[in-house]
């Protein structure tokens, strides 16, 4: 039988890539203090900012929310309804409840009011459902945060996320994405900083905190990730994990500290303008949530 290396109790956690054994109470400890070194590692933000965690019903986002809430930051949740079935009304539920429990508020955006909801978009955009819901997520977390007074944006991608992420495009040799795989990405010219604080937290090690914090959470993955490449990435991640305990961290701390300064010295900044149609800010005349909404009304017209 493990016991906890800091009490001596029963160990309910053995953590093989950390060599730690923690009881229930310390393995919390142990995840709220790897989000706070992860926050001041990276130099995220402080506890005077106001911070919008875009949260989905899922273990990363409640978890991540739940922590910040732990370690005295001032973090509300903001939600979108995408309008994909009993899969976005039970996430919905779920957050909601979540943010009752915790006494936080739950920023909610619904597409059926704001234009229409994803299932519906495939039929007006080829591109892969994630890619289209993407562009809608950013475009209205930057807005939301923005307009009410959020200095930052905290998303709940974990280690088997940016790990997977880094493989992909490591195998692809998509150097302009390697230049942004940061955990940090700086506000500009109408962005809002956005930061990843779970970015060296596995998706195992989210779970467990999820579970052991007595947070309800869905289950179900989205009906649209089903054939994601990104999904065989983390498989054979797992793999490797498997033989070698802390090949994902390894993997992905190295390319933070060895080779992301080496990239970042050649970025060159995309000179960014305000969108013609709302504002926003994009590369182009006309930002890529305009283009999708000009899409679906053109398509709508003609149908």
């Amino acid at each position: 039988m493990r016991k906890c290396i800091k009490c001596g109790e029963k160990a309910q956690v053995y953590l093989p890539q950390h060599r730690l054994s923690l009881c229930k109470q310390h393995y919390l400890e142990w995840f709220d203090n790897r989000v706070e070194k992860t926050i001041k590692e990276f130099k995220m933000f402080n506890r005077k900012d106001k911070v919008l965690v875009a949260v989905s019903g899922g273990k990363d986002s409640l978890s991540l929310w739940k922590s910040l809430i732990n370690l005295g930051y001032d973090a509300d949740g903001f939600y979108i309804n995408l309008g994909i079935g009993e899969y976005s009304q039970k996430s919905y539920e779920l957050a909601k409840s979540f943010s009752e429990k915790v006494g936080k508020t739950l920023h909610v955006v619904s597409l059926y009011k704001e234009m229409v909801p994803i299932p519906e978009m495939r039929k007006y955009d080829s591109r892969p459902a994630c890619s289209v819901c993407g562009t809608v997520k950013r475009y209205y977390m930057n807005k939301f945060a923005k307009e009410n007074g959020y200095k930052i944006i905290a998303t709940g991608h974990n280690l088997d996320d940016e790990a997977a992420v880094l493989f992909s495009n490591t195998l692809n040799w998509s150097v302009e994405y390697l230049k942004r795989q940061y955990p940090v990405l700086p506000e500009e010219d109408g962005f809002i900083r956005k930061v990843k604080p779970l970015c060296k937290i596995s998706e195992k090690e989210s779970a467990m905190y999820a579970v052991l914090s007595g947070i309800d959470y869905i289950e179900e993955e989205c009906p649209f990730s089903e054939g994601a490449t990104s999904i065989d990435y983390k498989m054979f991640l797992a793999q490797l994990e498997e033989k070698s305990p802390g090949t994902k961290l390894r993997f992905y701390s190295e390319f933070l500290r060895k080779m992301y300064p080496i990239l970042k010295q050649s970025e060159e900044k995309p000179k960014l303008q305000p969108c013609k149609i709302c504002g926003e800010p994009s590369t182009n005349e006309i930002c890529a949530f305009c283009n999708l909404k000009m899409k679906i009304s053109q398509k709508e017209a003609k149908a």
